[in-house]
């Protein structure tokens, strides 16, 4: 039996490669600033993307994207402009959202939520 960790690094591979078949280049996978991290941050022409991958085996309690609250936005913003300071990148930034319903005897189901979440004030 998979644990929650394993399960979320299978979700996120294949995000990455689903990422890569649309011509995505991944620059970084699980970057870590103060405790929080960035699941993936690829680059989609002009624009650098930050990506949250959520996984679930269902959507009996909701789809995974909907785990992305406000909170969490707040941090992968937070971690975003710390990425973009520290590597001097003068891209548009995005944030999107891959949501992955990974049952065990079905082909998975990947939705790429693009533009899920702007930056605000707050």
């Amino acid at each position: 039996m998979e644990s929650t960790y394993e399960k979320g690094r299978q979700g996120e591979a294949l995000a990455c490669r689903f990422l890569e078949e649309k011509g995505y280049i991944i620059l970084a996978r699980n970057f870590v600033w103060q405790k929080h991290e960035i699941d993936i941050i690829a680059q989609d022409k002009n624009e650098v993307v930050f990506i949250e991958v959520k996984e679930r085996e269902t959507d009996v309690f909701g789809e995974p994207y909907e785990a992305v609250n406000l909170k969490k936005q707040r941090y992968i913003i937070n971690v975003a402009n710390y990425y973009l300071q520290k590597f001097h990148i003068d891209f548009e930034a995005r944030f999107d959202i891959i949501s992955i319903i990974l049952s065990e005897n079905t082909e998975p189901k990947i939705e790429h939520i693009i533009g899920a979440f702007t930056p605000s004030i707050y």
